[in-house]
């Protein structure tokens, strides 16, 4: 018989539990879209927009917006000045929003991640109205890009069966899909975690119906099924339009 002792992820022993290990055990393993795979805002239906206290929207944001304007990740010296006005760390900050899944994190603890962006190279490609050149985590994180900015963007992608090239121009408001043929395949692997683990290489492009069912054929694992354009767009904009919200 002894005392219990709870170790933090330095391995050391102490008598109580972190705060970050309790909220971790209250929120539950992140989860990206629960059972549906047409989850509408993400999360399990928790929404990908930060809480605002303890600094996580502000610095959230942070990151979304430093990807928009460069092209790449944020690194925690470039949000150290938002955290600290929430009285905390960006590696704090960074590792609360990484256990919530609204991004994801390196080993490192470098921003691998921050829905609907990608640090590294993606199947999806978004230019920006600007002309910045970014690369998204999966279809329906590239279709909300234009929303959640308030930007024109060109999204560029490619069918994962045959290789040919998916284009949808999204323009004042309206989508034009190159070719007129292409769907969108939406779904999730078995299990659970964050979205960049378990969703996002199920969320795909293809050029006609006929290489999604191929594929889906291919990866019986995976639960889903192929939508509509009109599906698809409103499903990024759903997911993503508030990110960037003040209010």
């Amino acid at each position: 018989m002894s005392c219990r002792l709870y170790r933090d992820e330095q391995g050391r022993a102490d008598g109580a539990p972190s705060v970050e290990a309790l909220r971790a055990a209250l929120v539950g393993p992140t989860e990206c879209c629960g059972d549906d795979v047409l989850d509408p805002i993400g999360r399990a239906g928790r929404g990908r927009r930060a809480p605002a206290e303890r600094g996580l929207r502000a610095v959230h944001q942070a990151v979304l917006r430093h990807f928009a304007a460069t092209g790449s990740a944020a690194a925690a010296v470039d949000l150290e000045a938002v955290a600290n006005e929430a009285g905390r760390t960006a590696a704090d900050v960074l590792a609360e929003l990484d256990t919530e899944d609204f991004l994801a994190l390196d080993a490192q603890g470098e921003v691998r991640a921050a829905y609907p962006f990608s640090a590294f190279q993606t199947r999806h490609r978004v230019r920006l109205g600007g002309g910045v050149e970014v690369w998204s985590m999966c279809a329906i994180d590239a279709l909300g890009v234009a929303r959640m900015l308030g930007q024109d963007v060109l999204v560029t992608s490619s069918d994962p069966v045959n290789g040919h090239a998916v284009t949808v121009s999204l323009t004042g408001g309206r989508a034009r899909w190159e070719p007129a043929s292409a769907v969108v395949f939406v779904g999730r692997r078995p299990g659970r975690g964050p979205a960049a683990d378990v969703c996002c290489d199920a969320l795909n492009f293809f050029a006609d119906r006929s290489t999604a069912e191929t594929w889906a054929v291919r990866h019986p694992e995976v639960t889903g099924r192929i939508i509509s354009h009109a599906e698809a767009v409103a499903l990024g904009t759903q997911t993503f339009g508030p990110l960037l919200h003040e209010d």
